[in-house]
């Protein structure tokens, strides 16, 4: 004699069947929200077996989401079969070419993506039955396939899921940790600054040292034409003339640097 807990399950499972049925004639969307609801579980069960705590999970959810739907749309009672064991392959299904197609760090044709998977599982089944890592050769012939279409396969399977700049490594053996950006080369201002005071300590040898001097202290002391010519013993009116003059011989100078350097 069945109990009050298994008539209930027979009659909540009849009650969905009905729901599938009238969603399937009607596309009713409070039929829809009420197997949503009822079944909203096992796609976050199946989305969390895929995402392995990766930050697409919500992306898988709504995946599973769409094959769920899917699975409402086509499931047909009189194969004798319940809808759970349906909508599972359904649902994963949508999960899986989620994965494949958009979880790949640059773009990949998809006839690789597809060999990449049969090349793992010929690589395993050939191990096993030569008892050593198979060639290049021998998975192109198990497959059928060109050793070109492997090695290409191979080689496009390492731009799936790039490393983030952002995760640690260990830097030494006291377990110091630095992130992947931290070792990215970048520009050296000083590299620029250097080639510049170098350039100017060349166009410097043309000014005489009274001009050395006056450059010195209105630029590199901030001192006014006036100071300069107190400091100096010059007229202020000098100290500009000066200063004019050695401008010009500077940019002169420096303009025909690199006439000079071919």
């Amino acid at each position: 004699m069945a109990t009050g807990s298994q008539r209930k399950h027979q009659n909540n499972k009849e009650q969905v069947l009905e729901w599938i049925k009238e969603f399937q004639e009607t596309e009713d969307e409070e039929i829809q929200t009420k197997l949503v609801l009822e079944f909203e579980s096992l796609v976050h069960a199946l989305a969390r077996k895929f995402s392995k705590g990766q930050r697409h999970d919500e992306d898988l959810i709504q995946v599973g989401m769409i094959g769920l739907l899917a699975a409402f749309r086509r499931f047909d009672p009189s194969f004798g079969r319940s809808f759970e064991s349906f909508a599972v392959p359904t649902i994963v299904g949508e999960i899986k070419r989620f994965i494949r197609d958009k979880t790949w760090s640059v773009h990949v044709p998809r006839r690789i993506k597809e060999l990449g998977p049969k090349i793992k599982s010929a690589v395993e089944e050939l191990t096993t039955e030569l008892q050593r890592s198979p060639r290049v050769e021998e998975i192109a012939d198990y497959l059928e396939v060109s050793e070109e279409e492997v090695l290409e396969t191979m080689e496009m399977g390492k731009s799936y899921q790039a490393l983030s700049v952002d995760r640690s490594i260990e830097a030494d053996d006291e377990g110091s940790a630095v992130t992947l950006l931290d070792l990215v080369g970048t520009t050296e201002d000083g590299y620029e600054k250097t080639d510049q005071q170098l350039l100017l300590e060349k166009a410097f040898t043309v000014l005489t040292d009274r001009e050395k001097q006056i450059l010195q202290l209105t630029y590199f002391e901030n001192l006014s034409q006036k100071e300069t010519g107190e400091e100096l013993g010059i007229s202020q009116m000098h100290v500009s003339r000066l200063q004019r003059r050695a401008l010009q011989k500077l940019r002169e100078s420096i303009r025909i640097e690199p006439t000079e350097c071919l």
